[in-house]
């Protein structure tokens, strides 16, 4: 019975401490966060509000993995004249210039026709995970859900670069 005893608790220590560990996916995160932080990106968990997709009544209130690009290419004169944007992978009404299955959040008939050529070919480039890319005078910023690796974050980080160059 003392034997019985003993092993119960044991196990009940062993499944607490099993159960503190981190899970696979868990560690895959951390390792890929650390990862594109080597590479220059800011990694927040931030919550977004899309517009209303159609049909919807009131806009749903989203948790998102937003790797940030900063920029540090801008001047003062060039960040007070920047034109912020936002756009989402869903279908609302505000989608003029934009692909299907893609509307905007802040920006609409804001840009030139060369820089919404531009994000249409980011946006035809991007993996089915990205739910939203934000051009702020601060950051360039994709809303990823992290499924991929490393190399996802080398390619993630090619498609920004010519936004970052640009300045738009």
């Amino acid at each position: 019975m003392e034997w019985a005893i003993i092993v119960l608790i044991m196990m009940s220590l062993l499944g607490s401490m099993m159960w503190v560990m981190p899970s696979p996916r868990q560690r895959f995160l951390a390792k890929l966060r650390l990862e594109a932080s080597r590479q220059g990106f800011h990694v927040q968990i931030v919550r977004v509000t899309p517009p209303r997709a159609a049909g919807q009544v009131e806009p749903e209130v989203l948790s998102a993995t937003a790797y940030r690009l900063p920029r540090f290419n801008l001047q003062k004169s060039e960040r007070e004249s920047f034109i912020e944007w936002q756009v989402f992978r869903q279908t609302a009404i505000a989608d003029i210039g934009l692909p299907e299955g893609w509307c905007w959040g802040i920006g609409e008939r804001c840009l030139s026709e060369t820089q919404l050529q531009s994000i249409n070919e980011l946006i035809g480039k991007l993996p089915d995970g990205v739910s939203s890319i934000e051009s702020t005078p601060v950051h360039l910023s994709l809303y990823w859900d992290e499924r991929g690796d490393e190399n996802s974050l080398e390619m993630l980080q090619q498609l920004m670069q010519p936004f970052m160059e640009q300045k738009f």
